[in-house]
């Protein structure tokens, strides 16, 4: 088997990276930000990894002086029409997320996507999506997508099952809250003031 330093590796997946932020679509991003300035409350929510990166965007949210919720937490409250709910999923097709997301756009609330995949399941009732771009192993089954892939331990790319796509939304979550920065004119200090102080 081929040995790579992980140095390169990180160096490939950064480039590849870069590569995705080119192919990112302006008007798409702009869309997705006067989104999340003129919801009432943001709800927040992907399945595993993408899950993660989720969680780190609804904390930054927070951070700004959102109301950023987390779904599936304990203390996150109803959803209502005017909410806004941003997903995290690279096929856009997983089972569990797409039947959330489906419930909330019957509640009335709107529906951005972040994803490699709009021709999909929540695509297709999304109010705006963000493409971005990567490979992913192939599965054919897309009601048990997300589960296959936690479960599966073979690979072909350099960046095993999805990691390229919940990488680069980590990065793209993390750029879209310096821009919201910019747009809120909120500083760092201010985003000090709502860390978290019990640790």
């Amino acid at each position: 088997m081929e040995k790579h330093r992980v140095q390169e590796m990180m160096r490939l997946m950064a480039s590849k990276i870069r590569m995705i932020a080119d192919s990112i679509s302006d008007e798409d991003v702009e869309k997705l930000i006067a989104e999340i300035l003129n919801a009432r409350r943001i709800y927040v929510m992907g399945a595993g990894r993408s899950g993660l990166v989720a969680k780190a965007f609804a904390m930054r949210l927070m951070h700004l002086g959102l109301q950023a919720f987390v779904v599936g937490e304990t203390i996150t409250p109803a959803l209502n029409k005017g909410d806004v709910m941003v997903i995290f999923s690279g096929s856009g097709r997983t089972k569990t997320v797409a039947d959330i997301a489906e419930t909330g756009k019957e509640i009335g609330a709107h529906i951005c996507l972040i994803t490699s995949n709009a021709d999909s399941r929540i695509g297709k009732i999304a109010d705006c999506i963000v493409i971005i771009e990567h490979h992913r192993d192939d599965v054919d089954d897309d009601a048990v997508e997300f589960e296959i892939r936690q479960m599966m331990g073979e690979h072909k790319s350099f960046a095993p099952l999805g990691t390229l796509f919940e990488t680069t939304s980590m990065i793209f979550g993390d750029a879209v809250i310096s821009r919201l920065m910019e747009i809120t004119k909120t500083d760092e200090s201010a985003l000090k003031n709502r860390h978290v102080n019990l640790e």
